[in-house]
C-alpha cells in the first residue's frame, strides 16, 4: 500500500467517523440546516475559513503561480477584500433576520413566490458552478495518484459527499470543515517551510530564483490580466462574490447571535489572509522548483496531471512519497469538506425553500423535509459530476472566479437592497435577479473560457473572461428600475 493510499483511507475514515458522531445530534430540520444555532464563534470561524479554502484556493492557486505568476496573487487579494465587506455589509443584519437561505431572507421581506423561485434558482446556479470546481480538483487529483478514470474519481467524491450531508447534516459538515482547515494549515506550513529551507530561509532568495527562471514577468500581470477592464471586472467579481455565496451565508445562522457572527467573520478573515501569505511561498516555490524539473512534465512540456497538480508535485519533491501522500490526502479532505458545505446550501434551498415553504406551504413534516434534502444532495452531486467533465481541463482558480462572478451578480445585489432599501419591491427583486444572473451566465458562455476553451470556437463573442464589471451594475440598475416603476409594490413584509 502506497503512502498516498494509506493517507486517503485514514482521512476518509476520520471524516466518516466524525459524521457518525454527529448523526445522533441531527434530529430536527434546524439541527440539519444550521446545527441548532449552537456552534461557538471560534469553531464557526474555523469552519468559515474551511468553507472558503477550497481546491481552488490551494491546488488552483499554486498551479496559477506556476503558469501565470502574479495573477494568482491578484485572485487572492480580490477574494480577501470581500471579507471586510462581508463583515460591514451583511454579517450582523443577516444573523438578525434568522433565516437559513438567501430565499428565506428575500421572502421574509416579500410575500411573492416568484421571488422565492428566482432566489433559489440563483443560489443553485452558484452552488452547482462551485461544486464543479471542486469536482474537477478531486477528479484530477485521484486520476494522477491512482490512475483511475476521471469519471470514477469524481464519482467517489460524490458518494462521500452524499454520506456526509445525508447522515450528519450541518454539524457533521462543520466538524469536517474544522478538521480539514487545521490539516490544510499544517500542510501549508510544512510546504512553505520546506520551500524556504531550499533557499536558505530567505524569501528574497526564492523570488530571485523565480526571476532568474522567468524574468520580471513572473511578478507582473500575465496577458490574461493585461487589460485594466479585465482586472477591474475580476476584482469586482471576487470581492462581491463572497457576499453572495450560499454556503458561506448559511454560516451566520449556525451561531447564537449577531455578535458571534461578527467574531466568526473577523477571525476567519485573519485565517484566510495567513493562508494566502503561505500560498505565495508555495506557489512561487513550485515555479522555482517544479517548473524547470523535467521529471514532473510530460514530453509535450505540460505538467503531469495538469496545472492544478503543482502543489502535489512540490510535496513529492520536498517530502518524497510520504509528503506527497499526506498533502494529496489533505487536499482531498479539503475538497470533500467544501463539497459537503456546498451540498448543504443547495439541498436546503431545494428542501426548505421549494418543497417545505412553496410546494407544501409550511405543511411538510420535518421527516419529509429531511428526506427531500437527502435526495436533493444526491441530485446535486450527480449534476456536478456530469458537468465537471466539460471543464476538467481549465484551471480551477479561474473557474472559481467565474462562480464568484455569478454570486456577485445574482445574490449580492438582492441581499444588499433587501436589507437596506425600504423602496425595494418584489418587481425590483425579480428584475434585478434575472438581469444579474442571466447576464453573468450569458457573458461567461460567450467569453473566452467557454466559447473558445470549452466549445472550441476561434474567437469569443464577449472579449472579457470575467463578466462582473458589467453584470453587477446591470443587476442594480434593473432592480432600481423594477422598484421605481412597480405599480403595485405590495405585498411586502416589514
Amino acid at each position: 500500500m502506497t503512502p498516498a493510499t494509506l493517507f486517503f483511507i485514514l482521512f476518509a475514515a476520520l471524516t466518516l467517523a466524525i459524521t457518525r458522531l454527529a448523526a445522533p445530534r441531527t434530529a430536527t430540520a434546524r439541527d440539519f440546516y444550521i446545527a441548532g444555532g449552537h456552534i461557538p464563534a471560534w469553531q464557526n470561524a474555523l469552519a468559515l475559513a474551511g468553507d472558503y479554502l477550497s481546491a481552488a484556493a490551494f491546488l488552483g492557486a499554486a498551479g496559477m503561480y506556476l503558469s501565470q505568476g502574479y495573477d494568482s496573487l491578484a485572485y487572492a487579494v480580490g477574494t480577501l477584500a470581500g471579507w471586510p465587506l462581508l463583515l460591514l455589509l451583511l454579517a450582523e443584519k443577516l444573523r438578525e433576520r434568522g433565516r437559513y437561505t438567501v430565499a428565506g431572507i428575500l421572502t421574509q421581506r416579500f410575500d411573492d413566490d416568484r421571488v422565492r423561485l428566482l432566489s433559489v434558482a440563483s443560489s443553485l446556479t452558484v452552488t452547482l458552478f462551485y461544486l464543479i470546481v471542486q469536482m474537477v480538483g478531486a477528479g484530477k487529483l485521484i486520476e494522477l495518484l491512482f490512475g483511475l478514470p476521471y469519471l470514477a474519481a469524481v464519482s467517489l467524491v460524490g458518494a462521500l459527499m452524499v454520506a456526509y450531508v445525508s447522515l450528519g447534516g450541518m454539524l457533521a459538515t462543520t466538524w469536517v470543515q474544522m478538521s480539514k482547515a487545521a490539516l490544510l494549515f499544517g500542510c501549508a506550513l510544512l510546504l512553505a517551510g520546506g520551500v524556504l529551507l531550499r533557499f536558505g530561509g530567505s524569501p528574497a532568495a526564492l523570488f530571485d530564483a523565480v526571476a532568474a527562471l522567468k524574468g520580471e514577468a513572473a511578478f507582473l500581470p500575465s496577458p490574461a490580466l493585461s487589460s485594466p477592464v479585465e482586472v477591474l471586472s475580476l476584482g469586482v467579481g471576487l470581492s462581491l462574490g463572497l457576499l453572495g455565496l450560499p454556503h458561506v451565508l448559511m454560516r451566520f445562522f449556525t451561531v447564537g447571535d449577531a455578535r458571534a457572527a461578527r467574531r466568526s467573520v473577523s477571525l476567519a478573515t485573519v485565517l484566510v489572509a495567513a493562508f494566502f501569505a503561505l500560498n505565495i511561498v508555495i506557489g512561487y516555490g513550485a515555479a522555482a522548483l517544479i517548473g524547470p524539473d523535467v521529471r514532473f512534465h510530460a514530453p509535450d512540456g505540460k505538467l503531469l496531471g495538469g496545472g492544478n497538480m503543482a502543489a502535489i508535485h512540490l510535496a513529492g519533491l520536498l517530502g518524497g512519497p510520504i509528503g506527497q501522500g499526506l498533502v494529496a490526502a489533505v487536499a482531498f479532505a479539503t475538497i470533500l469538506a467544501v463539497v459537503a458545505g456546498l451540498a448543504m446550501a443547495g439541498a436546503s434551498a431545494i428542501s426548505h425553500d421549494i418543497y417545505a415553504c412553496w410546494l407544501r406551504r409550511g405543511q411538510a413534516s420535518e421527516r419529509q423535509e429531511l428526506a427531500v434534502s437527502r435526495w436533493a444532495t444526491l441530485a446535486l452531486g450527480a449534476a456536478a459530476l456530469l458537468l465537471s467533465t466539460l471543464f476538467q481541463n481549465l484551471n480551477i482558480a479561474f473557474m472559481m472566479g467565474l462562480a464568484f462572478a455569478i454570486a456577485a451578480s445574482a445574490n449580492f445585489p438582492l441581499l444588499l437592497l433587501a436589507l437596506n432599501w425600504r423602496g425595494f419591491t418584489a418587481r425590483g427583486a425579480l428584475w434585478g435577479g434575472c438581469a444579474g444572473m442571466g447576464s453573468a451566465i450569458l457573458l461567461i458562455a460567450a467569453g473566452p473560457a467557454v466559447w473558445v476553451g470549452v466549445l472550441g470556437h476561434a474567437a469569443p463573442l464577449f472579449p472579457y473572461a470575467n463578466p462582473a464589471l458589467f453584470s453587477v451594475p446591470l443587476a442594480f440598475v434593473a432592480a432600481w428600475l423594477g422598484s421605481r416603476y412597480d405599480d403595485n409594490p405590495l405585498p411586502q413584509k416589514a
